[in-house]
Protein backbone atom coordinates (compact mmCIF):
# COMPACT_ATOMS: atom_id res chain seq x y z
CA UNK A 1 0.00 0.00 0.00
CA UNK A 2 1.20 3.33 -0.63
CA UNK A 3 0.70 6.07 1.80
CA UNK A 4 0.66 9.92 1.41
CA UNK A 5 1.41 11.78 4.39
CA UNK A 6 0.63 15.34 5.10
CA UNK A 7 1.86 17.82 8.03
CA UNK A 8 -0.78 20.46 7.11
CA UNK A 9 0.25 24.06 7.32
CA UNK A 10 -0.67 27.59 5.20
CA UNK A 11 2.85 28.63 4.93
CA UNK A 12 4.71 25.34 4.59
CA UNK A 13 2.88 21.97 3.92
CA UNK A 14 4.90 18.70 4.34
CA UNK A 15 4.51 15.76 2.64
CA UNK A 16 6.13 11.90 2.73
CA UNK A 17 5.09 9.01 0.64
CA UNK A 18 6.03 5.41 1.54
CA UNK A 19 5.59 2.27 0.53
CA UNK A 20 3.93 -0.35 3.24
CA UNK A 21 3.84 -4.02 3.19
CA UNK A 22 3.06 -5.61 6.31
CA UNK A 23 5.05 -4.50 8.85
CA UNK A 24 8.01 -3.31 6.51
CA UNK A 25 8.20 0.77 4.72
CA UNK A 26 10.44 2.09 2.43
CA UNK A 27 10.82 5.88 1.21
CA UNK A 28 9.25 6.51 -1.72
CA UNK A 29 9.72 10.53 -1.76
CA UNK A 30 9.22 13.47 0.66
CA UNK A 31 9.17 17.44 0.00
CA UNK A 32 7.57 20.71 1.20
CA UNK A 33 5.33 22.87 -0.79
CA UNK A 34 6.40 26.47 0.25
CA UNK A 35 3.76 29.16 -0.33
CA UNK A 36 4.90 32.70 -1.04
CA UNK A 37 5.12 34.78 2.54
CA UNK A 38 2.67 37.94 1.42
CA UNK A 39 0.24 35.61 -0.73
CA UNK A 40 -3.34 35.71 0.50
CA UNK A 41 -4.58 33.47 2.68
CA UNK A 42 -6.50 32.25 -0.41
CA UNK A 43 -3.99 31.85 -2.81
CA UNK A 44 -2.11 29.99 -0.47
CA UNK A 45 -4.91 27.65 0.11
CA UNK A 46 -5.55 27.16 -3.77
CA UNK A 47 -1.90 26.93 -4.40
CA UNK A 48 -1.88 24.13 -1.61
CA UNK A 49 -4.61 22.24 -3.06
CA UNK A 50 -3.81 22.50 -6.65
CA UNK A 51 0.22 21.31 -5.61
CA UNK A 52 -1.54 18.62 -3.31
CA UNK A 53 -3.54 17.19 -6.09
CA UNK A 54 -0.33 17.03 -8.58
CA UNK A 55 1.52 15.37 -5.93
CA UNK A 56 -1.50 12.56 -5.60
CA UNK A 57 -1.53 12.30 -9.07
CA UNK A 58 2.21 11.67 -9.31
CA UNK A 59 2.44 9.15 -6.39
CA UNK A 60 -0.65 7.62 -6.72
CA UNK A 61 -1.22 6.69 -2.54
CA UNK A 62 -3.95 4.01 -1.92
CA UNK A 63 -4.48 6.08 0.92
CA UNK A 64 -3.60 9.33 3.01
CA UNK A 65 -2.70 10.35 6.59
CA UNK A 66 -3.33 13.81 7.54
CA UNK A 67 -2.09 15.30 11.16
CA UNK A 68 -4.75 17.53 13.03
CA UNK A 69 -4.40 20.12 14.55
CA UNK A 70 -3.53 20.94 17.90
CA UNK A 71 -5.00 23.50 20.01
CA UNK A 72 -2.78 24.86 22.70
CA UNK A 73 -1.52 28.08 23.46
CA UNK A 74 -2.54 29.59 20.05
CA UNK A 75 -6.07 29.14 18.79
CA UNK A 76 -5.28 31.07 15.73
CA UNK A 77 -2.71 29.13 14.54
CA UNK A 78 -4.65 25.85 15.12
CA UNK A 79 -7.07 27.72 12.82
CA UNK A 80 -4.86 28.33 10.37
CA UNK A 81 -3.42 24.83 9.95
CA UNK A 82 -7.46 23.39 10.11
CA UNK A 83 -7.88 25.52 6.91
CA UNK A 84 -4.36 23.63 5.17
CA UNK A 85 -6.15 20.25 7.17
CA UNK A 86 -9.15 20.76 5.16
CA UNK A 87 -7.50 21.36 1.48
CA UNK A 88 -5.74 17.97 2.87
CA UNK A 89 -9.29 16.55 2.78
CA UNK A 90 -10.72 18.44 -0.52
CA UNK A 91 -7.85 17.12 -2.44
CA UNK A 92 -7.72 13.54 -1.25
CA UNK A 93 -11.70 13.26 -1.49
CA UNK A 94 -11.40 15.06 -5.33
CA UNK A 95 -9.17 12.45 -6.20
CA UNK A 96 -11.19 9.74 -4.88
CA UNK A 97 -8.41 8.62 -1.96
CA UNK A 98 -9.37 7.98 1.49
CA UNK A 99 -8.13 10.31 3.93
CA UNK A 100 -7.17 9.33 7.95
CA UNK A 101 -6.47 11.97 10.44
CA UNK A 102 -4.62 11.16 12.98
CA UNK A 103 -3.93 13.48 16.23
CA UNK A 104 -0.10 14.59 17.23
CA UNK A 105 0.17 12.27 20.25
CA UNK A 106 -1.29 9.15 17.95
CA UNK A 107 1.69 10.37 15.61
CA UNK A 108 4.46 10.52 18.03
CA UNK A 109 2.76 6.91 19.87
CA UNK A 110 3.26 4.98 16.09
CA UNK A 111 6.11 6.54 14.88
CA UNK A 112 8.36 7.06 18.00
CA UNK A 113 6.62 4.25 20.48
CA UNK A 114 6.01 7.24 23.31
CA UNK A 115 2.96 9.65 22.79
CA UNK A 116 5.01 12.32 24.70
CA UNK A 117 7.98 12.13 22.31
CA UNK A 118 10.02 15.30 21.29
CA UNK A 119 9.92 16.27 17.72
CA UNK A 120 13.77 15.79 17.73
CA UNK A 121 13.14 12.10 19.10
CA UNK A 122 10.35 11.35 16.36
CA UNK A 123 12.93 12.71 13.58
CA UNK A 124 14.90 10.53 14.61
CA UNK A 125 12.95 7.36 14.50
CA UNK A 126 11.67 8.03 11.04
CA UNK A 127 15.06 8.45 10.31
CA UNK A 128 15.90 5.18 11.50
CA UNK A 129 12.49 3.68 10.35
CA UNK A 130 13.23 4.30 6.73
CA UNK A 131 16.89 3.84 6.81
CA UNK A 132 18.22 7.34 5.69
CA UNK A 133 21.59 8.99 6.27
CA UNK A 134 19.86 12.02 7.49
CA UNK A 135 16.73 13.80 9.14
CA UNK A 136 14.48 14.32 6.21
CA UNK A 137 14.31 18.24 6.12
CA UNK A 138 12.10 20.65 7.03
CA UNK A 139 11.39 19.45 10.18
CA UNK A 140 7.14 19.39 8.44
CA UNK A 141 8.87 16.54 6.13
CA UNK A 142 9.72 14.23 8.70
CA UNK A 143 6.34 15.22 10.42
CA UNK A 144 4.85 14.13 7.34
CA UNK A 145 6.45 10.56 6.91
CA UNK A 146 5.77 10.30 10.64
CA UNK A 147 2.01 9.97 9.78
CA UNK A 148 2.38 8.05 6.97
CA UNK A 149 4.22 5.37 9.76
CA UNK A 150 1.42 5.96 11.91
CA UNK A 151 -1.27 4.96 9.15
CA UNK A 152 0.89 2.45 8.19
CA UNK A 153 1.22 0.60 11.87
CA UNK A 154 -2.52 1.32 12.32
CA UNK A 155 -3.47 -0.14 8.89
CA UNK A 156 -1.40 -3.34 9.79
CA UNK A 157 -2.47 -3.28 13.70
CA UNK A 158 -6.42 -3.26 12.09
CA UNK A 159 -5.62 -5.85 9.41
CA UNK A 160 -3.91 -8.17 11.98
CA UNK A 161 -7.23 -7.95 14.42
CA UNK A 162 -9.73 -7.51 12.36
CA UNK A 163 -10.40 -4.04 13.42
CA UNK A 164 -11.47 -1.57 10.78
CA UNK A 165 -10.40 1.92 10.49
CA UNK A 166 -13.09 5.14 10.79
Amino acid sequence: MRILGIDPGTMILGYGVIDSQGDSIALVAYNALKCRSRSSMGERLLFLYCSLCEVIKEYKPDEIAIETPFVADNARTALAIGKAQAIALLAAASNSVPAFEYSPTAIKYNAASYGASSKAQVQEMVRLQLNLKEVPTPADCSDALAAAICHSRQSHLNNLTGGKQK
